[in-house]
């Protein structure tokens, strides 16, 4: 009896470890199949970035109908001809020109935008949702339509020529995009720590600046990386106010080495292009830690 009973149970362990085996088979089978899908999607996004540095270290006639993605004569030739500059410009006086609109963007953006979010946020005044709506409308309206009215206000204003068309609409709250960020982020925040400051008798500036705005520190920082590589890497605008040479940022200067009447340096090119991605990189990778975290435990703690 109890060999008949003993039989059954060997078998139904048996199967359930066949069935184990058959699960762990699949999933091993589906996990094989979606890293390898993974690869190859990773491989394509970063083919043209890792064309464009192997790019920097050949000849200028290798570059442009070259098979071989390693360069077989080249060095860093291209590299020191783009740290000698071009059209009569050091290298550095781009770099400084580009520092220049990138932090006075990051500077007015998170001035501006968190001030006028708090206001949308946190403040009742009369008109607070047309305000509201009127801004939001301003994202949904391209850009290009603004362009000529723009340009005409500016360079009535004497402005053209100068960073002043670049850096004056950011520290007048005119990128929605950011506002709305971080009226998001205020709207989130536990109003209890506002009527707590109200009882103690604290008004709305000190209130902004002693419990909203330390809380908004993620929501800052994320403004910030996106403002800085926004501003970095515009092209569209300093070509549009800028004239001289001596006013170009790193996007303009990466097209002077591109000359349909002579020869163009591709080489100095891409190896511009190289170095105009290390300040986006170390930003970035300065304050990715800070892009997560929490908004109203942090307000809760302590």
């Amino acid at each position: 009896m109890s060999l008949a009973t003993a039989t059954p149970q060997t078998e139904r362990r048996q199967q359930s470890a066949r069935l184990r085996r058959r699960a762990r088979t699949a999933r091993g089978g589906r996990s094989i199949l979606f890293h390898l899908f993974a690869l190859a999607v990773l491989v394509v996004i970063l083919y043209p970035a890792v064309w464009m540095f192997m790019s920097s270290f050949k000849p200028s006639n290798d570059i442009i109908g070259s098979v071989s993605l390693v360069p077989t004569d080249g060095g860093f030739q291209n590299y020191a001809k783009a740290l000698e500059g071009i059209g009569g410009v050091s290298f550095w006086t781009f770099v400084v020109n580009s520092l220049i609109l990138a932090v006075g963007s990051v500077v007015g953006i998170l001035l501006s935008c968190s001030f006028a979010a708090y206001a949308f946020a946190r403040v009742k005044f009369r008109g607070r949702s047309v305000f509201f709506v009127c801004m939001i409308a301003t994202m949904l309206l391209p850009f290009h339509v603004v362009i000529i009215p723009q340009y005409i206000v500016f360079n009535n204003l004497g402005m053209i020529n100068t960073y002043w068309p670049l850096l004056l609409g950011k520290f007048l709250a005119t990128e929605s995009f950011f506002v709305f960020l971080m009226i998001q982020f205020i709207r989130g925040l536990p109003r209890e720590l506002d009527e707590a400051a109200v009882i103690d008798g604290a008004g709305h500036p000190r209130i902004f600046f002693s419990i909203i705005l330390p809380l908004m520190k993620p929501a800052l920082v994320t403004s910030a990386i996106f403002a800085f590589i926004w501003s970095w890497n515009d092209f569209f605008g300093p070509l549009l106010y800028l004239k001289e040479p001596s006013m170009y940022t790193m996007p303009l200067a990466l097209r002077l080495y591109v000359d349909q009447t002579s020869t163009s340096d591709y080489g100095a090119q891409m190896a511009m292009a190289i170095l105009a991605l290390l300040p986006v990189l170390l930003f970035f990778f300065a304050f990715q830690r800070q892009l997560v975290g929490g908004v109203a435990t942090q307000g809760l703690k302590g």
